[in-house]
């Protein structure tokens, strides 16, 4: 995101079936980074869970539902940023 926008370098982006799946994996990555001493600026969109925004400053995490996902597009929207791709660990 560095190349065409100031107010953050990455965007995390994933899909959910549920809004329990959504919270659970909310959870998760703030537990996760509270380990590592990283608090998130802002939560929003938790109660709903149909689009969860944790804000790291540096970094943006956006947990979708499939719907709101495909209706917003932000891959179509931040089209020119670089890709990264994440590899799991196995």
């Amino acid at each position: 995101m560095r190349e065409v926008t100031s107010f953050t370098d990455y965007f995390v982006i994933c899909s959910v079936l549920n809004s329990r799946q959504g919270h659970a994996v909310a959870d998760e990555i703030q537990k996760g980074l509270k380990t590592l001493g990283e608090l998130p600026v802002s939560v929003e969109g938790y109660d709903a869970a149909e689009w969860i925004l944790m804000d790291y400053g540096d970094f943006l995490v956006h947990i979708f539902s499939e719907t709101a996902r495909a209706y917003y597009d932000l891959e179509r929207l931040w089209r020119h940023a670089k890709l990264v791709s994440v590899e799991e660990d196995r």
